[in-house]
């Protein structure tokens, strides 16, 4: 049976998830993570792609990127990656075969009120791994270049949105800092959903729920939990947004795309 074909629209953003095989691990030393992002810096821009968040985990990356006209440049780019990725790992270690799981992921960033979700939802991925405490201090981000004015990364582009925060780049960098910041202590205690999407394309299904009951018990107290789930429909209208179908799509983002 074909495969379905990949959506892939011109000047739209996708969100982008490639994982290692098996889920082995595909960054293990600081080189290669240098290495993957110096192959993404050389290789946007031959393909026509605009990289607006990335985060790379120990056994899978995060890209938020956008083609041009020509939207084969996408397949493309992330075909160059993984080829070349694949041959320095093989190399170093002596061995051959797949280093990557199947094809990439990716999800249509449908309008710009979930950019910046999408955004703050892929930098977030080490705080809700348990990797750091906060999403500056892990280095393999690009959390760092929007937030810390002299630690900016050249070749990574600007999305409308975020220019949209503030009139100086100082003003951007705080906004855009405390925005990604306000959801850290919420999707830790909040941990239970199974998906988050924010690209506008899914939205929350409550699964799974009992299975965490008791993380939920003993890390915030019966009585909070009981109050929490009493008033789950307060939070749920508060922290979601209407996107242009009508539907709810919620924000708060708390668990590692699977």
């Amino acid at each position: 049976m074909p495969r379905m074909g990949r959506l892939v629209l011109p000047n739209y953003p996708h969100h982008v998830v490639q994982r290692g095989h098996n889920r082995q691990v595909v960054f293990a030393a600081d080189e290669d993570y240098q290495r993957y992002l110096a192959d993404l810096r050389e290789l946007k821009d031959p393909f026509g792609i605009k990289v607006y968040a990335y985060c790379l985990m120990t056994n899978h990356a995060h890209l938020l990127l956008a083609p041009g006209e020509a939207v084969a440049g996408l397949g493309q780019l992330m075909k160059a990656l993984a080829a070349r990725a694949k041959r320095y790992r093989n190399r170093l270690e002596g061995r051959s075969g797949t280093l990557w799981e199947s094809r990439y992921k990716s999800s249509v960033v449908q309008t710009d009120t979930y950019l910046l979700a999408c955004s703050r939802y892929i930098e977030l991925n080490p705080v809700r791994a348990r990797m750091a405490a906060d999403p500056s201090e892990y280095r393999w981000s690009s959390f760092n270049s929007r937030v810390s004015l002299g630690q900016s990364t050249e070749w990574l582009d600007t999305d409308p949105c975020y220019l949209a925060l503030g009139c100086t780049q100082q003003q951007r960098s705080e906004r855009y800092g405390a925005f990604v910041r306000g959801a850290v202590l919420v999707c830790l205690l909040l941990g239970f959903g199974k998906r988050w999407w924010i690209t506008g394309t899914r939205f929350l299904v409550m699964n799974k729920f009992y299975e965490y009951r008791q993380w939920v018990l003993s890390f915030i107290g019966i009585g909070i939990a009981i109050s929490a789930i009493r008033h789950w429909g307060d939070w749920r209208d508060f922290f979601s947004v209407g996107n242009n179908r009508g539907q709810t799509t919620f924000l708060l983002d708390v668990d590692v795309v699977e």
